[in-house]
């Protein structure tokens, strides 16, 4: 909340004294087009359960979360269900994680059992006509390598590398598309730095090594699947963005074949709600849909003509339960498809969009915060049954119809004086 009141303090005194007339509105096609993406995302220790030793075993097992990880919905043993989920929705792409400490049980030991299962998963999302998109660290490493320091340890990398180069040799041959590290800023400073993994002296040697095995890799699987796709996924955060680029975006920008932008929360000068979101209470923090929008022209100038994929957006609710705002999923997928389509009429090179997430999961920390298209009770029903929401329907109709209708209009308005990308979002903003 400090550093929003600081951003606040500084931008807002200019933006009131400058006008802000709409910005022309561009005609809304209603299909984005045949080859636009529509996915689904999910993360293996937030849904595998059968978790093995890792930094984040150990940090679900400390006393600085909310509930221990445990089953979490059991995608380890229910894959093939949660695939032919979204395989019945119409799904494109169908993002996992392969967990290191999964496949790597200890220095140069490989096991075979789990990578039979990851053979398993990658086959069943082929046989469902979806593309995998295959994320190389979401955040977890072995136990063994917690025990050398993580990325404390300088030698991190090497041992980083190893892993990663035996997951593209296995699957590069399946044309996934490739995310190498998830949100490397929250990572760092919100998982890394916060849970007691990262000396707060150590970020600036943690950010080096992200970014030359970033650099790394993709030449390595370039090298071994021509054509790929690759690059990491963002984690936008209103107003700041450009800041947190400069310390690893802007470093590999000459190696990446596509932006990948998590957008969740917004911001505006009469709504500075997202503050919730740094307390835990993500279902308290504004997701106004326009804001992607801003995200998409952000990036669309700073990286001209480099397609734009949101790799995640969502929006969370406490326990499944009705947002205090009263906006509900199925209508949140529909505006975020609306403001797609405006970023693409636009002419902004918007080439795909995942769905975060296929089903409810473990938050880093805590089941209190669904995000799934599918509701998963982990703490109260045993069966974990599959439930779904009426958010299913419609991202099945929106697939389906390519977008939203052309007459579709937004459930919720544009915020007046959006701070998504100050102070351009609030000067030339989109009605």
């Amino acid at each position: 909340m400090t550093m929003i009141r600081r951003i606040l303090a500084v931008v807002l005194p200019i933006l009131v004294a400058v006008a802000v007339p709409a910005a022309p509105a561009s005609a809304q096609g209603s299909v984005l087009g045949d080859d636009f993406l529509w996915g689904v995302g999910s993360a293996g220790f937030q849904s595998e359960g059968s978790s093995p030793d890792s930094n984040w075993l150990r940090y679900s097992n400390s006393t600085r979360v909310h509930d221990r990880v445990g089953t979490s919905v059991d995608f380890r043993h229910r894959y093939a269900e949660d695939i032919g989920n979204a395989r019945s929705m119409g799904v494109e792409v169908y993002r996992i994680s392969i967990e290191w400490a999964r496949i790597q049980p200890s220095p140069g030991v490989w096991d075979q059992q789990e990578l039979a299962y990851y053979d398993d998963v990658i086959h069943h999302i082929l046989r469902a006509g979806m593309r995998p998109m295959i994320t190389l660290d979401h955040w977890v490493y072995p136990g063994w390598a917690a025990d050398r320091g993580g990325w404390n340890n300088p030698t991190m990398a090497a041992d980083w590398l190893a892993n990663a180069r035996a997951v593209v040799d296995r699957y590069a041959a399946y044309d996934p598309i490739w995310i190498t590290i998830n949100e490397p800023m929250v990572y760092t400073f919100l998982r890394e730095v916060n849970f007691g993994g990262l000396a707060p002296q150590n970020v600036p040697l943690m950010l080096d090594q992200l970014v030359h095995v970033h650099r790394t890799i993709y030449d390595y699987i370039h090298a071994r699947q021509p054509g790929a796709w690759v690059s990491s996924n963002s984690a936008y955060l209103p107003t700041v963005q450009p800041a947190l680029d400069a310390l690893f975006l802007d470093r590999i920008a000459d190696k990446q074949d596509f932006v990948g932008i998590d957008y969740y929360y917004s911001v505006a000068a009469t709504d500075v709600n997202t503050y919730n979101a740094a307390t835990e209470e993500y279902w308290k923090a504004s997701t106004s849909a326009d804001g992607l929008y801003y995200a998409l022209r952000y990036y669309a100038r700073k990286f001209p003509g480099t397609p734009l994929y949101i790799v995640e957006n969502g929006m969370p609710t406490k326990d499944g339960e009705p947002r205090p705002d009263g906006y509900k999923r199925e209508d949140q997928l529909r505006d975020a498809a609306y403001w797609i389509s405006r970023a693409k009429s636009d002419g902004m090179n918007v080439v795909g969009y995942n769905y975060w997430s296929i089903t409810d999961n473990y938050e880093w920390g805590s089941y209190a915060s669904r995000f799934g298209l599918y509701r998963v009770d982990v703490k109260s029903d045993p069966s974990l049954t599959r439930q779904p929401t009426d958010a299913v329907a419609a991202y099945r109709d929106i697939i389906s119809s390519g977008g939203v209708r052309s007459d579709y209009r937004p459930t919720r308005p544009a915020q007046f004086c959006s701070l998504v990308d100050a102070p351009t979002s609030c000067s030339q903003p989109v009605r």
